[in-house]
C-alpha cells in the first residue's frame, strides 16, 4: 500500500507540474498573438531591440513577449492656436492654421521623438511664426507676397517648411492652411486706415496711367489720320485738358471757346 500512495503521490506530482508548465507555456504562446485593427501599426521590440512593424490589419503570431505599442496611420488635424507675431514689416497680427497630417514611419514616431503628436504640434507653431515673420500681411505698392493676398502661395511654403521639420518624426504633412489672419486688435482701426489710404494711391495710380496712355493715343490718332495740325503747345493743352477730364473726381462741365484756340 505504501508503495502505491507513493507512485500516485508521484504521478500526481508530475501531472501537477506538467499542468503548470503547459499553462506558462500557453500564456508565452498567447503573448505573441496580437490584433491590428485598418489604418493602425503595431511597432514590436523584444527586450529592447527593434524587430520590425506590422502595417497590415489582421490577427498576427509574434515572437512571445514583445512589447507592441500601437501607432495610429489615420490622416488628423491640428487646429493651430492663434498667434500673435510681427510680419516681415514689424506690424503685429494675429495668425493661426489648420495644418492636416499622418503618420508614414511608424518606426520613427515611436523612437525618434518622444511624443510624435506633441512634437507635431510645437514645430507645427514654430514653422506659423517663422513664415509670418517672412511676408508683409498685405500691400499696394509692389507685386510681392503677401499673407493676405498669396493664400495659396503661403499654404505651399507653410507644407514644405513643415514637412522639413516632421520628417524625423516619420510624419507627412498631407496640407497646410491658414485658418485665421487679422491685424492685432490695438492697431486694427490704425492699419485700416492705412491699408484704405494705400488702396487710394494705388488706384489713383492706375487711374493716371490709364490717363496718360489714352492722351497719348488721342493724339497719335489724330496725328495719323490728319484730322488736327497741331503744334505742341496745342498737344500739351489738349492731354492737359484731358487729363484733367479722366483723373477728375467730379464731372467735368464743359466750356465753349468762343476765342482764338489758345
Amino acid at each position: 500500500m505504501a508503495l502505491l500512495g507513493g507512485a500516485i503521490l508521484s504521478i500526481l506530482h508530475q501531472v501537477i507540474i506538467s499542468a503548470v508548465l503547459c499553462f506558462v507555456l500557453a500564456i508565452v504562446l498567447t503573448s505573441g498573438i496580437t490584433i491590428v485593427q485598418p489604418n493602425q501599426a503595431k511597432v514590436v521590440t523584444f527586450f529592447g531591440r527593434y524587430l520590425g512593424s506590422i502595417r497590415d490589419s489582421g490577427l498576427f503570431l509574434t515572437i512571445p513577449l514583445t512589447i507592441r505599442p500601437t501607432v495610429s496611420l489615420r490622416v488628423r488635424n491640428f487646429n493651430s492656436n492663434t498667434l500673435k507675431v510681427n510680419d516681415v514689416e514689424g506690424t503685429p497680427i494675429e495668425i493661426a492654421a489648420v495644418i492636416v497630417f499622418k503618420v508614414v514611419d511608424s518606426a520613427k514616431a515611436v523612437f525618434d521623438v518622444e511624443n510624435y503628436e506633441k512634437f507635431v504640434e510645437i514645430q507645427s507653431e514654430t514653422a506659423i511664426r517663422h513664415v509670418a515673420t517672412k511676408y508683409p500681411y498685405d500691400t499696394f505698392e509692389n507685386h510681392e507676397i503677401t499673407l493676405r493676398g498669396n493664400a495659396d502661395v503661403i499654404s505651399e511654403v507653410l507644407a514644405k517648411e513643415l514637412q522639413e521639420r516632421l520628417t524625423v518624426a516619420g510624419v507627412e504633412v498631407v496640407e497646410a492652411r491658414l485658418s485665421h489672419l487679422a491685424y492685432s486688435p490695438e492697431i486694427a482701426s490704425a492699419m485700416l486706415q492705412r491699408q484704405q489710404a494705400a488702396a487710394i494711391l494705388a488706384a489713383r495710380k492706375k487711374i493716371v496711367e490709364g490717363a496718360v496712355s489714352m492722351a497719348q493715343m488721342a493724339i497719335e490718332q489724330l496725328d495719323k489720320e490728319g484730322i488736327l495740325e497741331l503744334d505742341d503747345e496745342r498737344k500739351a493743352n489738349m492731354v492737359n485738358n484731358l487729363m484733367v477730364a479722366i483723373v477728375s473726381e467730379r464731372a467735368t462741365q464743359p466750356v465753349i471757346n468762343t476765342g482764338s484756340l489758345y
